[in-house]
């Protein structure tokens, strides 16, 4: 297996879990993070090997480490054939290393449908030649497959069997000593280095503007692993005075809690709609990453609530548009209308009944399948 970054962690500890439990014996090995190793997965490297935020100079840079991490991977692999190789997400890593693969005879599944139905269409040739099978976390994404002649399952996403229906809204507040009526604001900039680099400041400079205006809203940043050093002087410089809490992780707990999160876009905003959280979508790039996304999108949509809605049922402000002035207004105009709050929140229990699947089942029923026609 191969899960890049966090996200790729997260759920490929999910689905570790369920291959488990099919098969009590299982051995998996290659490249993942905390969540998997806690599975018991022997991660031969570390997954933010390949964490990079964006086409910039970060890539540029570290290109040949990666690159030289893939094909070292494929040797060993080559070496000692697995049953199944699974890419987790990781795209741009995954895919070349899949098509190596299966050109040599092991059977590929890649869990997490690149996004071709929003950019990069032209990639699905590249599928073809790669995968013996997708796993697809949302249910229009098989068709696309099929009709290429790519065998594809729709799994569901394990966040909608992991969060709860029902949200442990009193229990997270009471954990993190919100008192009754107090009003908290979530603020996630993100996972990764590179994104938090850009996305928080705005997102800070939107935190102070908002303590200014309405004094008795609380706020509070759960962080990633290893991201304080990084975080902290923001803060210092960005919003010194505003009633902002760092938390360690927690990020559940703070969605569950929230009266509505400033989120960067990406799998967190999924997380936040299972939660049922109103919420404002931001993402900041480089320019250069800007531009050469600008021109790769085919939908409207960039965050995965509305992608999946298929409508603008929560604000994105994106590149520029990402500015604190207008980043405060849309988390006010959740609070000031709880109506508006309410119809949203049942908007995503729609999508989180929509999205329960038994993903770690499905998916380990789907891989045995694919290990089954060697």
């Amino acid at each position: 297996m191969v899960a890049g970054e966090a996200s790729g962690d997260l759920l490929a500890e999910l689905l570790l879990g369920g291959l488990k439990q099919r098969w009590p014996g299982l051995q998996a090995a290659g490249i993942g993070g905390p969540r998997m190793i806690g599975q018991g997965f022997d991660a031969w490297w570390p997954s933010d090997k390949l964490a990079v935020h964006g086409f910039n100079m970060e890539l540029v840079r570290r290109f040949r480490e990666i690159w030289n991490i893939r094909e070292a991977l494929g040797d060993r692999l080559l070496a000692d054939r697995p049953d199944v190789f699974v890419g987790v997400d990781a795209p741009d890593f995954n895919l070349g290393l899949e098509a190596r693969l299966k050109a040599q005879g092991v059977k590929t599944v890649h869990f997490v449908s690149p996004s071709i139905w929003a950019w990069r269409g032209g990639r699905i040739n590249k599928i073809h030649r790669s995968v013996d099978h997708i796993l697809c976390l949302f249910p229009f994404e098989p068709e696309l497959y099929h009709a290429k002649g790519i065998g594809a399952t729709f799994v569901g996403h394990p966040l909608a069997d992991t969060i709860p229906l029902a949200v442990p809204r009193a229990a997270a507040r009471a954990k993190l000593g919100l008192a009754e009526g107090e009003t908290m604001v979530a603020v996630l900039p993100g996972s990764r280095r590179g994104e938090v680099r850009f996305i928080a400041p705005a997102f800070l400079q939107t935190v102070a503007l908002l303590a200014r205006q309405r004094p008795e809203l609380r706020f509070m940043l759960p962080m990633a692993p290893g991201l304080r050093e990084l975080i902290e002087p923001m803060v210092r410089e960005h919003a010194p005075d505003a009633p902002l809490t760092l938390l360690e992780g927690q990020s559940h707990d703070v969605l569950a809690a929230c009266d509505v999160t400033l989120i960067a876009s990406g799998t967190a905003t999924l997380e936040a709609a299972l939660f049922k959280r109103p919420m404002v979508i931001a993402y900041k790039v480089s320019t250069v990453s800007w531009h050469i996304m600008k021109h790769m999108g085919y939908l409207p949509w960039v965050g995965l609530p509305n992608i999946l809605a298929r409508d603008f049922i929560v604000p994105e402000r994106l590149q520029h548009a990402a500015e604190p002035a207008q980043l405060a207004r849309d988390v006010l105009d959740w609070l000031d209308h709880p109506a508006k709050a309410e119809a949203v929140q049942q908007r995503f229990l729609e999508l989180h009944h929509l999205l329960r699947r038994d993903t770690a089942r499905t998916a380990s029923d789907a891989i045995a399948q694919v290990i089954e026609t060697r």
